[in-house]
């Protein structure tokens, strides 16, 4: 691939360069934060096994659907629509997709990317002390009580995210992505080897390895169809703005494959670095979403040797994951200043980060006490907003539109005009028109309790 095509518009240098990045965006948060928490109260390895076949029935062919709109636009998410031919009303799918990725969704996800930066320095610091002492909770309380602090790491996230996106798609996010993914995967085996030496970790092990059964329940199918669809970064508009910087050699399906698969093996990694160490000290693993924040440093706390080396690291770990998904999150919105307002991308940048840092202070203040809505704090209602109405909606519409109203063009996409081979091309149809939009709108309709 070159890093433009004859029309002047940026392309990836490299496959690779694509699919590191593309991995790089669904490798999030979500992955090492939210997943193994998922397991943990969904009772280990049942949870995983349908977590890989909901992954394979449904995130795929989604997946693939928006990389096909996505190259065969050349445009972002916005005006991608239109670019193929589709009446008005389907740009609503690219206005709903900037809307919540590059803008509402990394408001508050600069937020936890800036604890990422405090936990990382405080692993080195006084962390580990008061975690030992059981005050980790108390710790983490404080810090998203200080106004002041919270929001200068939110800020110092955001500007690290903005600074690699103004090199742009090849001296940008793909030279990133070449760096930190490999660094990513290094961390986790290096996590995994200590959690596995601990005495007492084959608890873990088994606990999330060995399927029971009987701990499934409706809840399970649900986390587990939430949690494989969002990973992924589906709905966001990213993967239509990645898709639209493939040259036309590229194969769509055979990219979404590996793109999934790193994914859901940087996940399944998290939980085996997770779950033997978590075990091994004596702790509960599905104590929610403060697994990472409070749990953990405990972990690190009581472990014999090592432990702010390796708190720093886990980290550091979990910085390199927020940072991959923010620069892709930052992309939609800054695609949209290009294309939309003609702006060179530093102006698109900019303008664009400076918006998305003043939408997160209230994020960033929220958890904190103030500000509300509706009764829940800022930071949790946008949250909800993306994750249980934009995402799903936006995700439902396109699997209709590609699915009952472009399946011509994006059956050309899919096989490069017919050159190369796609066997399961009818078991995609299938799940794109029917399988993927009915699971969709059951996550929207099961998600939508305030």
């Amino acid at each position: 691939m070159s890093d433009s095509n004859a029309l002047g518009r940026e392309q990836w240098g490299s496959r690779l360069g694509f699919i590191l990045a593309a991995a790089g965006s669904a490798i999030g948060l979500g992955n090492i934060w939210r997943f193994p928490y998922l397991v943990g109260k969904n009772g280990g390895a049942a949870f995983v096994l349908i977590y890989l076949l909901i992954t394979v029935f449904i995130g795929l062919p989604v997946m693939m659907a928006e990389f096909a709109i996505g190259r065969a636009a050349q445009k972002s998410p916005v005006v991608a629509f239109k670019a193929i031919g589709a009446t008005p009303c389907w740009s609503v799918i690219g206005w709903m997709g900037t809307l919540a990725g590059g803008f509402l969704t990394l408001s508050f996800y600069n937020v936890v990317g800036g604890w990422t930066i405090k936990y990382m320095i405080e692993s080195l610091g006084g962390l580990l002390p008061l975690a030992a002492d059981g005050k980790s909770g108390d710790f983490f309380n404080a810090f998203v009580s200080n106004p002041y602090g919270v929001v200068f790491f939110q800020v110092t996230f955001m500007a690290l995210t903005m600074l690699v996106v103004l090199g742009g798609i090849g001296k940008g996010i793909e030279r990133a992505c070449k760096v930190v993914m490999p660094a990513l995967f290094v961390i986790l085996i290096i996590l995994i080897f200590r959690s596995l030496t601990l005495p007492g970790a084959e608890v873990g092990v088994s606990f999330y390895l060995k399927p029971d059964l009987s701990k499934l329940t409706g809840e399970t199918f649900l986390d587990a169809l939430g949690q494989s669809f969002f990973s992924l970064s589906l709905g966001l508009g990213i993967m239509i703005t990645y898709g639209s910087y493939l040259g036309k050699e590229e194969h769509l399906p055979s990219s979404a494959v590996w793109t999934a698969s790193l994914d859901t093996l940087i996940a399944l990694l998290a939980g085996l670095a997770i779950f033997p160490a978590v075990f091994a000290m004596g702790l509960e693993p599905g104590q929610g979403a403060g697994l990472s924040f409070v749990t953990l440093p405990a972990v690190f706390a009581k472990m014999p040797a090592g432990g702010k080396f390796f708190s720093f690291l886990f980290f550091l770990l979990l910085f390199f994951a927020a940072i991959t998904s923010s620069m892709s999150l930052m992309e939609v919105s800054t695609a949209f200043g290009i294309e939309k307002f003609k702006w060179e991308r530093k102006k698109a940048v900019c303008v664009m980060g400076t918006i998305i840092v003043l939408l997160g202070v209230p994020s960033a203040l929220s958890l904190g006490g103030a500000p509300t809505i509706a009764g829940k704090a800022f930071f949790d209602a946008v949250e909800y907003l993306c994750n249980n109405v934009f995402l799903p909606l936006g995700s439902f519409l396109a699997c209709l539109f590609v699915g009952w109203v472009w399946l011509p063009g994006a059956r050309e996409e899919l096989t490069n005009q017919g050159k190369l081979p796609f066997p399961w091309l009818n078991a995609w149809v299938w799940c794109i028109r029917v399988v993927a939009p009915a699971a969709i709108a059951y996550i929207f309709v099961t998600g939508l309790k305030w």
